[in-house]
């Protein structure tokens, strides 16, 4: 066994709400409960409903613009910025815009749905 795994096969979340979602490492991908890493496409006027995980998440846009409301403050992220989320903390994703956000998302532990602990919408 080598001391590193090169990713060509990501898994492809399946969604319902037009996002591509690709995970490179992490519980979907390779088992790994640590982390996880995800490269994601959201089209324009996509939103998620309101979370507060039980991870860590770190945000880095491409390309585009993507909003975030955290703890009732609205931040606006655009290409080259980046931001930490603490775990535990109340947060809504979203793309309010007129362009789509192509951002890598890196979550420690790694993501699953039932730590994101999303609102009813």
């Amino acid at each position: 066994m080598s001391g590193y795994k090169i990713q060509t096969n990501p898994f492809v979340v399946p969604t319902t709400d037009g996002k591509l979602i690709e995970e490179f490492f992490g519980l979907a991908t390779d088992g790994n409960p640590n982390i996880s890493v995800a490269h994601m496409i959201a089209p324009p006027g996509w939103s998620e409903p309101f979370q507060t995980p039980e991870f860590t998440e770190y945000t880095y846009i491409f390309r585009g613009k993507k909003q975030f409301l955290v703890d009732g403050e609205k931040i606006i992220l655009e290409a080259g910025q980046s931001i930490k989320i603490e775990k535990n903390t109340r947060v809504q994703y979203s793309n309010p815009f007129e362009e789509e956000c192509e951002y890598i998302a890196i979550c420690t532990p790694a993501f699953s749905i039932e730590l994101a602990n999303r609102e009813e919408e």
